[in-house]
């Protein structure tokens, strides 16, 4: 009942890699390359040309309910609050300010702070009430729509859904689903002097332009 197997085992979906489990749970390589070879050899999971998958889903539950009693014991950290959101086996993409955090390869904050650290993701619409009590059995408060006052959570860390009712476009960078580049560069440029550090972070980066005049021609690579 390590709490590093518990994350792999419920940050993994069918056919990742290692090097795309590491990435999900903040771990290295190697340490997690070590853990898959014991998972696979006590038959919690499967490493296979195919990727890994779970196979023991009455250890999956187990370790849910251990992590769950850790996170609800603890502060959740920064660095675990990109991880939870894996574990819970439904589709997402961080969006406003964590697209630019994403971006910028974590480069890049705005408007938070260790004792309120709002996370911004989209959802599908129709997994609300599901996300809500994901993020409640493991202690932390969710919101819809709008960031709340930070008086009215409890803990720093806390969860903002933006729910979608058409299918959520995601991209993958450094082990996060997050709202394609333009989409991130749109949001943005509405705001655009809070965020001009991270579009000069993504304009030398991506090679995107992001001059407002000029932005309805934006590329990148």
């Amino acid at each position: 009942m390590n709490p590093t197997a518990a994350k792999i085992v419920l940050a993994a979906q069918r056919g990742d890699s290692i090097n795309r489990i590491s990435n999900k749970i903040g771990t290295s390589y190697s340490w997690v390359y070590d853990w898959v070879g014991r998972l696979a050899d006590a038959e919690v999971i499967s490493n296979t040309d195919s990727g890994v998958r779970v196979r023991d889903y009455v250890m999956r539950r187990r370790y849910e309910e251990l992590m769950g009693t850790l996170y609800s014991r603890d502060e959740v950290s920064q660095e675990d609050a990109y991880v939870i959101p894996h574990f819970a086996r439904m589709e997402f993409a961080y969006t406003e300010i964590d697209a630019a955090y994403v971006w910028t390869h974590g480069g890049f904050q705005i408007a938070r702070g260790h004792d309120d650290y709002p996370v911004f993701i989209e959802v599908h619409e129709r997994d609300i009430d599901r996300w809500i009590e994901f993020f409640e059995r493991f202690g932390v408060d969710t919101t819809v729509g709008e960031r709340p006052d930070a008086a009215d959570v409890d803990g720093s860390v806390h969860y903002i859904l933006f729910p979608q009712t058409e299918a959520i476009d995601a991209k993958w960078v450094d082990g996060n689903p997050v709202i394609p580049l333009d989409a991130a560069v749109d949001q943005m440029m509405q705001t655009r002097s809070a965020y001009e550090p991270a579009l000069e972070m993504i304009a030398d980066e991506h090679d995107v332009d992001v001059d407002a005049s000029h932005h309805d021609e934006m590329t990148a690579d």
